[in-house]
C-alpha cells in the first residue's frame, strides 16, 4: 500500500519563527533542471561528467550546466552540483581544472563528502560554497561543530538522523542544515554499500552503484529454493521516505533546506513532488497556526510515487515492516503521457508532445504549477497538421487536443493506467 503508515506521535519541539526554509530538487538532465525550476523548487543539484554518484544519469555538460544556472536565474533559484565521491588516487588528476570550471559556469555550490575535493575547492575556486554530503554520515552536533570550523557553510545530514537528533544539532551549532524529506532510501548505513561492488564490480562510492538492493533473489533451504518459478521473487529494498505530513515539524525543529532524491527520476516525479511541497511550503508560511494538510497533496504524491512510502528515520528505527520484501503496486498508478506546448484561447486546442501512448475516450488529468488541475475524457485529437488521429503513437510526437479548460506551456498530462 503506498501510503504513509506510522502513527508514532509527531516531535513536540518548540515552536519558534524561521525563514522559509530551501526547496532542493534533483535533476538529472537539463530539461528536469527546468521542469524542478518552473514547478517551485528553489535549488535544484545536477551531476557533472566527474566526481559524483550517479554516473548512468544523463549528466550535465559544462554548457548545459551554464543553460542551466542562467534558467534558473530568471527563477531567482541556484544550481548546485554533486562531487560526492569517495576519490581514488586516479580520481585526483583534473580536480583543479575541474572545480574552477564549475565556478566559471555560474554553480553556486558544491555538495562533496572526500576531503579532499573539499580543500581543493576551498583553495581553487573560492566562490563555490561547499556543503557536506550526506556521504560523510553526519548524525551529531560535534560532528557539524567541525565541519562548520573547516569553513562549510552547510551540512547535509546522515538519513539516519531523527528529529531528536536535528534539535540537539540546531541548538549547539549555528549553521545551515539539509536534510533529505523524500525519495529512495538506501538499505546500507547513509548509502555506504558494497554490494554493488561484489555482484557487479561497480563502485557504489565511486557513482556506479547497480541497485543491488531492488534485484529479485530466492532464498534457499539446503540447497533447494524456496520459491516456485511462477512466485515472486524476494527483494531486499527500502520503502521510500515521505515527510508531507510533518512538514510543520521540519520546519520548526530548524532544516534549512528540504531535499528531495531522484535525479534518475523522471519529470513527473520531479514536477510533481516538488510541487506538493511548494504548495505545502507556502501555505505553512502563510498560517503558520492553521496549517491543514491537504488530502490532494497526498494523493498527488501517491501518483508519483514508485514504492511504498514512510517516515525514515526521523521518528523512530526502522523495522521489517520498512522494507519491501515483495512486489506491492502503486495505490494509485498513474502514467506521463505528455506535456503543454502551446495552447490557443481560440479554438480550446493544446498543443502536447506526446511522452506516452494515450488515446481518444481516455480520461487524463492535466496538472501544472500555477493552479492547473482537471480531468476530462480526450474526445478530439488531430496531428500538427490538423489530421484527425485515434491515438498518440509516436514518442515526442506533437499532436493537439481541445481541453475543456485552459491550460499552460510546461503542464503535464497523465493518464490513470487500466482506464479508457
Amino acid at each position: 500500500m503506498t501510503t504513509i503508515e506510522k502513527t508514532t506521535p509527531r516531535y513536540q519541539g518548540k515552536r519558534h519563527r524561521l525563514a522559509k526554509p530551501e526547496l532542493l530538487a534533483p535533476a538529472g538532465n537539463l530539461e528536469k533542471l527546468k521542469f524542478a525550476v518552473h514547478y517551485g523548487a528553489d535549488a535544484v543539484y545536477i551531476g557533472g561528467q566527474k566526481y559524483g554518484l550517479r554516473s548512468n544519469a544523463d549528466n550535465f555538460s559544462f554548457e548545459e550546466m551554464k543553460e542551466g544556472v542562467e534558467f534558473a536565474k530568471r527563477y531567482g533559484a541556484k544550481v548546485f552540483v554533486a562531487t560526492n565521491i569517495y576519490a581514488h588516487n586516479e580520481d585526483v588528476e583534473g580536480l583543479e581544472e575541474y572545480l574552477r570550471a564549475l565556478e566559471h559556469a555560474g554553480i553556486s555550490a558544491i555538495i562533496a563528502a572526500d576531503p579532499v575535493i573539499i580543500e581543493t575547492a576551498q583553495r581553487v575556486a573560492p566562490k563555490l560554497e561547499v556543503h557536506l554530503s550526506t556521504q560523510q554520515s553526519t548524525l551529531n552536533w560535534q560532528a557539524v561543530q567541525f565541519w562548520k570550523e573547516e569553513g562549510l557553510p552547510r551540512v547535509v545530514l546522515a538519513r539516519e538522523t531523527s528529529f531528536k537528533d536535528i534539535a540537539e544539532i540546531k541548538k549547539h551549532v549555528d549553521i545551515e542544515i539539509e536534510a533529505f524529506i523524500h525519495g529512495a532510501m538506501c538499505s546500507s548505513f547513509s548509502g555506504r554499500c558494497v554490494l554493488s561492488n561484489h555482484f557487479t564490480d561497480r563502485d557504489s562510492n565511486r557513482g556506479g552503484c547497480c541497485q543491488s538492493c531492488r534485484w529479485k533473489y530466492d532464498l534457499f533451504v539446503d540447497d533447494m529454493p524456496m520459491y516456485d518459478e511462477e512466485e515472486d521473487k524476494f527483494t531486499m529494498g527500502s520503502k521510500d521516505l515521505c515527510m508531507i505530513e510533518y512538514l510543520p515539524e521540519l520546519i520548526e525543529v530548524g532544516v534549512d533546506s528540504f531535499k528531495i532524491e531522484g535525479r534518475m527520476k523522471s519529470i513527473h516525479y520531479v514536477a510533481t513532488v516538488v510541487n506538493v511541497y511548494r504548495q505545502a511550503i507556502d501555505a505553512y508560511f502563510e498560517d503558520p497556526e492553521h496549517f491543514e494538510l491537504k488530502q490532494e497533496w497526498i494523493e498527488e504524491i501517491n501518483k508519483a510515487a514508485n514504492r511504498p512510502l514512510n517516515t525514515g528515520f526521523f521518528l523512530d528505527e526502522p523495522g521489517a515492516e520498512d522494507h519491501i520484501y515483495e512486489p506491492e503496486e502503486k495505490a494509485a498508478p498513474y502514467d506521463f503521457a505528455g506535456i503543454v506546448v502551446d495552447y490557443d484561447p481560440k479554438t480550446s486546442f493544446a498543443t502536447i508532445q506526446q511522452r506516452n501512448h494515450f488515446k481518444v475516450g481516455q480520461e487524463v488529468e492535466f496538472v501544472g504549477p500555477e493552479g492547473t488541475f482537471f480531468k476530462q475524457t480526450v474526445t478530439e485529437m488531430t496531428d500538427i497538421e490538423g489530421a484527425g488521429l485515434e491515438a498518440a503513437r509516436h514518442p515526442l510526437q506533437q499532436i493537439r487536443i481541445r481541453t475543456l479548460k485552459p491550460v499552460k506551456p510546461m503542464d503535464m498530462m497523465r493518464k490513470k493506467l487500466g482506464r479508457k
